[in-house]
């Protein structure tokens, strides 16, 4: 890792001149080095550290050399006795006064430590914590860049308790969702609560119930029923938020509309738009009408989605930019052709008609490769 340091010297003496240099500062710490040995130095060197983030005479150059001086001390140690000095140093880098404004160069701090240490090291599962919690405090998540496929490679590499990988997990979620990333936080809430077992289920809570309201609430979200599925979420089975999921997952729109006219109080407190929810609670009807017709009349579309005749043709032209259905428009008849659609939900009788079309699609591919054999033979019999 090559990054600017306060002083390049061997580490004893670039301890003290972190010392004396902090000291100049007006920092409560000592010019002489610790009796007790490096780890001593490093726990007074990074308590006194963050007088560099409040000072007027430190610019942010000379700040970055200072943390980066003492990552190098960091580094030097050996791992087992990293944890104290990684886990003291993530708390003062994250720890932002009100107003700050140089949450770049905290997350910059934080990565040179977090790729200066070796790539299976499980602190480093601790820095990304640290990292995407200071991303969403700063609103820097898109500059985190968060990739979820190599986090998880990451990950197996950490050899990380399951409650750690949790934790993780859990604060990566709630930063995409912070930005805005709600399709990806989905994904990763689906990883989280694939973490817990049939024997720790009811301890994931917290975590099925956020993983329902994300599903609802995000707007390009329409297939729900795996979360069914879930042992955390069967857990939650006879209360209200259950109830929302499995009527988004199954239910008619009169359902959905029943449940708020008696719950509108809980609904409000999930943080969900009524409205959003009865135009999602259309789309996924809609996507369940079309199903198995090739045809619908406008006026089935306008009882069945409870609209007005005004509000048709915008609705159909909002369901086909989801790209859950795909179909025409007829204006003159008055009428949708359905082309495709999608299935709300994806049970047995679906897998079965998966199998039949794979099952037809392949006897019509060995037809078609028969036939090319049987005209390759009579090409090469047949006379020059």
């Amino acid at each position: 890792m090559s990054t600017p340091v306060f002083i390049d010297l061997p580490i004893p003496e670039q301890a003290q001149e972190l010392r004396i240099y902090l000291k100049s500062l007006s920092a409560d710490i000592s010019e002489e080095k610790a009796e007790a040995g490096i780890l001593t130095d490093l726990r007074h060197i990074i308590e006194a550290s963050t007088i560099c983030w409040n000072s007027k005479d430190v610019n942010e150059n000379d700040v970055e050399m200072v943390f980066n001086s003492v990552i190098s001390l960091i580094l030097v140690l050996p791992p087992e006795e990293m944890l104290e000095p990684v886990t003291h140093f993530c708390e003062k880098v994250v720890k932002c006064p009100q107003g700050d404004r140089r949450g770049s160069l905290r997350l910059k701090l934080l990565s040179n430590l977090f790729y200066g240490l070796d790539e299976r090291s499980p602190l480093r599962a601790d820095l990304y914590v640290s990292m995407v919690k200071l991303a969403q405090q700063a609103d820097l998540v898109p500059q985190l860049a968060i990739n979820i496929e190599q986090v998880k490679k990451w990950v197996s590499q950490w050899d990380i308790s399951t409650t750690k990988l949790q934790n993780l997990l859990r604060s990566v979620h709630d930063a995409l969702v912070e930005g805005g990333m709600s399709d990806k936080a989905t994904k990763v809430m689906i990883d989280l609560l694939g973490t817990y077992t049939e024997d720790n289920a009811s301890q994931a809570r917290d975590d099925a119930h956020r993983c329902i309201v994300t599903h609802l609430g995000d707007p390009n979200t329409f297939l729900m029923d795996h979360l069914l599925l879930l042992k955390p979420v069967k857990f939650l089975e006879g209360e209200l938020i259950h109830e929302l999921l499995t009527i988004f997952v199954s239910g008619k729109i009169s359902q959905y509309q029943q449940y708020y006219k008696n719950n509108t109080d809980f609904v409000k407190s999930l943080g969900l738009s009524h409205e959003q929810n009865l135009r999602k609670m259309r789309f996924l009807s809609f996507v369940q009408l079309a199903e198995d017709k090739k045809e619908i009349d406008y006026a089935v579309i306008q009882k069945e989605m409870q609209l007005e005749e005004a509000e048709i043709e915008d609705f159909i032209i909002d369901v086909l930019r989801t790209k859950s259905v795909r179909a025409k428009i007829d204006q003159l008849q008055k009428k949708v052709m359905i082309m495709s659609t999608i299935h709300r939900t994806f049970g047995r009788q679906q897998w079965q008609i998966l199998r039949q079309t794979l099952t037809q699609w392949r006897e019509n591919l060995g037809q078609v490769q028969t036939s090319l054999q049987q005209l390759d033979l009579m090409q090469t019999q047949t006379p020059a």
